[in-house]
């Protein structure tokens, strides 16, 4: 199976780079890209080391002409090349942002602009920018209804808040949308419409990078902490490196340092966290194969499938996990149940002589071989329960992507998640059998 082809991924024609050692594809002759490297030329970046180019793996990406040691220095991109909110109460729409009450959020003031830019077209200062960013995305918030029902029920929750969230930005931003008609030729709604501004969030979301901004007046109070960087955003992500991103006030421009060395003609990945694979889906769009840091959530509806219906202090032992935060957050790994899932379920295991001694079992301690037997069978029974479900979920797209060829690259991409999360249930069963062969 192949790895997903990251956040900037769309793929084209291959044509290979004259005599390097590596599977990446040169991009820098392309239009687009000339026009860009140009722009931030005249912002006062340069970078002859860093390409862009299309990988087989993981997509569009930037590689190296040169090895990289740790701790080097791999882009540093001026202040003038970041598009943040000082960019935007710098243009034209400042007075109208300036004056609007109650004060709008900084993520709603740079989602206003891109809309606005991109709606300018050939007469925006940022054209070369807008020109290379994606024109769709694959966050779940993007996917379509019957797609989004096939991610694990953690995910498909966060899913549908994140779709509310952002149906409920947009119908709060209408009237100021609606101040905005003077700037404008045509009628404002067929400019500012929900399409538009969920492209305009999914470029925020996707592919900002932390960099806070003094609080501003005209602003609510939400966190001004996103900045665009041009180029810099062509980096993927890797789970496999660890680098140091920060803006440097006496340079006056955002540096990213990778702790260990790259080789050259090797694409560069930066690490946009120690996310699993449900957030990188969820923020970003994608998912990384044999991702270290990827689980299996479980729900705490498939825990009360499973757990003892006859227990009398079933509701009794939910509550107390309830109360310590030990219904949320419990998964397999890699390496097999987390320490969170087993403590929940050994809780839920106590037998009626054994309950007094709940507050040792969140310590840690060891009630009865009894007991730690009984956890180690019922998270036996979740994972098989689990393995069972993603095995259907695939079995369902099988059949969808036979008939919605449209919808082919959105089931490729739930595919992929269900597929890792298998592998994660398969070497977690793998893991409780030894368990349980120990513990009798």
């Amino acid at each position: 199976m192949q790895k997903s082809r990251g956040r900037t991924g769309r793929k084209r024609r291959r044509k290979h780079f004259k005599d390097l050692p590596s599977d990446g594809v040169n991009y820098s002759h392309k239009l687009e890209y000339i026009q860009l490297k140009k722009w931030l030329k005249e912002r006062g970046f340069e970078d002859n080391h860093l390409k862009p180019a299309q990988f087989s793996d993981t997509g569009r990406g930037l590689l190296t002409t040169k090895a990289f040691q740790a701790e080097e220095l791999i882009i540093s991109l001026p202040e003038k090349c970041l598009l943040t909110t000082a960019t935007v109460l710098n243009s034209y729409l400042g007075k109208y942002i300036a004056r609007w009450k109650p004060p709008l959020s900084p993520l709603i003031v740079l989602c206003t602009f891109l809309i606005a830019e991109k709606h300018t077209g050939e007469r925006s200062l940022w054209k070369p920018y807008l020109d290379i960013l994606p024109k769709t995305y694959t966050c779940p918030v993007c996917l379509e209804q019957e797609v989004v029902k096939l991610l694990p029920d953690p995910l498909r929750r966060k899913a549908q808040e994140q779709r509310t969230a952002v149906q409920e930005l947009y119908s709060s931003s209408k009237p100021f949308f609606s101040s905005l008609q003077p700037l404008l030729t045509e009628n404002v709604e067929a400019v500012f419409t929900y399409d538009a501004l969920l492209w305009a969030w999914c470029t925020i979301n996707t592919r900002t990078v932390y960099m806070k901004q003094p609080q501003k007046e005209c602003f609510s109070r939400e966190p001004d902490i996103y900045a665009l960087a041009p180029y810099l955003d062509l980096l993927n992500h890797s789970p496999h490196v660890q680098v140091k991103g920060t803006f440097n006030e006496q340079t006056r421009c955002y540096e990213i340092r990778m702790d260990s060395h790259c080789r050259k003609y090797k694409e560069v990945f930066i690490c946009y966290g120690p996310h699993d694979n449900q957030r990188l889906l969820l923020e970003y769009g994608f998912i990384a194969i044999d991702n270290p840091h990827s689980s299996v959530y479980v729900s705490t509806d498939t825990l009360l499938k499973c757990v003892f219906p006859g227990d009398k202090k079933r509701n009794t032992k939910l509550s107390i996990l309830k109360d310590h935060s030990l219904l949320e957050n419990l998964t397999f790994g890699w390496d097999g149940p987390s320490w969170r899932l087993l403590t929940a379920l050994k809780l839920l295991c106590l037998g009626a002589d054994e309950f007094t001694c709940w507050k040792r079992v969140l310590f840690g301690d060891v009630i009865s071989s009894g007991n730690e037997a009984k956890a180690l069978k019922l998270a036996t029974k979740i994972c098989f329960s689990l393995t069972e479900e993603t095995q259907h979920v695939l079995h369902q797209i099988s059949h969808l992507k036979k008939d919605n060829v449209n919808l082919e690259a959105q089931l490729a991409l739930i595919k992929g998640l269900r597929l890792e999360d298998l592998r994660i249930l398969q070497k977690s069963a793998e893991i409780l059998s030894n368990l349980n062969a120990t513990a009798t």
